[in-house]
């Protein structure tokens, strides 16, 4: 099956050359590292970290952790499946002002859709509903924060980073109702009060 070409906005195609034309090398490296903190093995290894840390000490949050562990599961093997799919060539590679300006190039060159950060921070800021309000808002904002690092890259479009915040988001949304009050707990909340 041939892969979906999708191309990037007008609105895209401005953004990236702002970036490109006004960015600079320190800027950039700043980005790049920063952009680590989305990376999907650095979550994965976050949420199991977590996971073990509350099956251990805070046994009464343990449907939260599976939670959070399953919605990070789930957005990091989407995306994969995803850009077998779809077909989109990064804005880094489209620009040569950019490099001059020390934009790096990133990924594979035509992997752009969707944004698998984007997809894990979008997740990660729907799930954040489930904290207090001052670590929610927290939270999001460093979600919005972390997935905005590759437009300054030029390693995504503008557009990516709202398709994959609204699909993570819509991931976790799916996952609660299993995860947090599915058929399982509910079963085990009756026999418990048995």
């Amino acid at each position: 099956m041939a892969p979906l070409t999708v191309k990037p906005t007008r609105i895209d195609t401005v953004i990236a050359g702002e970036i490109a034309a006004h960015t600079r090398s320190g800027l950039e490296d700043a980005a790049e590292a920063m952009t680590w903190g989305a990376d999907e093995y650095v979550l994965l290894s976050l949420a199991a970290a977590g996971w073990l840390y509350v099956r251990l000490r805070q046994p009464a949050k343990q449907p939260i952790a599976n939670h959070i562990l399953a919605a990070s599961l789930a957005t990091a093997v989407i995306p994969h499946l995803l850009k077998s799919v779809f077909d989109q060539t990064r804005p880094d590679r489209l620009t040569i002002v950019g490099h001059r300006h020390g934009v790096p190039l990133s990924g594979k060159p035509r992997d752009a859709f969707p944004f698998g950060h984007a997809v894990h921070m979008g997740a990660l800021a729907s799930a954040a509903g489930l904290l207090p309000p001052a670590r929610r808002r927290a939270v999001r904002a460093i979600a919005v924060a972390l997935s905005l690092t590759r437009v300054a890259l030029l390693a995504h479009w503008a557009s990516d980073v709202a398709a994959g915040f609204a699909l993570g988001a819509a991931v976790e949304r799916l996952l609660r109702p299993w995860t947090l009050t599915g058929p399982r707990r509910e079963r085990a909340k009756s026999r418990a009060a048995r």
